[in-house]
């Protein structure tokens, strides 16, 4: 190759590179990933590098009494105060068209977020999660700690679908109480769910969990949503991160 054609090929190349990253640049998207019962920010660690290394901005805390913050478990632990702190979080780190991606249990937080605040949001995405209408709450707690009258204990990681066996002592490890409270009080809203927010619901089903075909067949049936499907279990963050995190970014766009 000659000097002035390499020079053009050189030229193409930078031209090309600087295309795409101004692509990805456009593409760029704010995620809020809210974990459910018994988790907490260590469940999505496999999931936050893979996004932000699309040059994506992603939060991902640990809800109040549970996972990393499990010490402050409280019978003053509500629903309600899952979603002031989900709605705290937008408003103190300045996001603003945000992807909001509820887990399992959080499907009620991420509710109750668009509530209160949806001009701060772009989509909700309910991840193999419960869907609560207004006065609705979880229930009273079957499983609640008979020492400390405000926790939930956790089931086994298998309730949630792993199979691997490293996975399924890594999330066994992590498991915490969870307040009760959370699933006693019911979601008050003053707008139809999603309040006017595109909607997504995500469907784990390898293995389905059969206590959420409920979920899945509301948000089909009853609130005409878009269903997309996952072939892995609950624990999608865990069990099939890169597939989770392609889903998430088309349907963030």
């Amino acid at each position: 190759m000659d000097r002035r054609s390499f020079l053009r090929t050189a030229a193409g190349a930078t031209l090309a590179a600087t295309a795409s990253t101004a692509t990805r640049a456009q593409e760029a998207q704010s995620f809020v990933l809210v974990h459910g019962a018994w988790h907490g920010a260590w469940c999505w660690q496999r999931v936050v590098p893979l996004l932000e290394s699309h040059g994506h901005r992603v939060e991902a805390p640990a809800l109040t009494g549970v996972g990393e913050r499990v010490s402050e478990l409280s019978a003053q632990i509500t629903l309600d105060t899952h979603i002031e702190q989900i709605v705290a979080l937008l408003t103190e780190r300045g996001l603003w068209n945000a992807v909001l991606v509820g887990h399992s249990y959080a499907g009620a937080v991420i509710t109750g977020v668009a509530d209160r605040m949806p001009q701060r949001l772009r989509r909700l995405v309910f991840l193999d999660a419960v869907i609560l209408e207004n006065g609705q709450s979880l229930g009273f707690p079957a499983n609640r700690d008979p020492r400390r009258p405000a926790a939930i204990l956790p089931p086994p990681a298998t309730a949630f679908g792993i199979a691997n066996p490293s996975d399924l002592a890594w999330v066994q490890q992590n498991l915490t109480a969870h307040p009760a409270g959370t699933f006693e009080l019911p979601l008050i809203l003053q707008n139809p769910v999603g309040n006017g927010l595109k909607c997504i619901y995500v469907a784990c089903n390898r293995p389905a969990m059969m206590e959420h075909a409920l979920f899945r067949q509301m948000a089909k049936a009853n609130l005409g949503w878009q269903i997309l499907e996952l072939a892995t279990g609950h624990d999608a963050m865990v069990t099939a991160p890169g597939p989770l995190v392609d889903l998430l970014e088309r349907v963030a766009v």
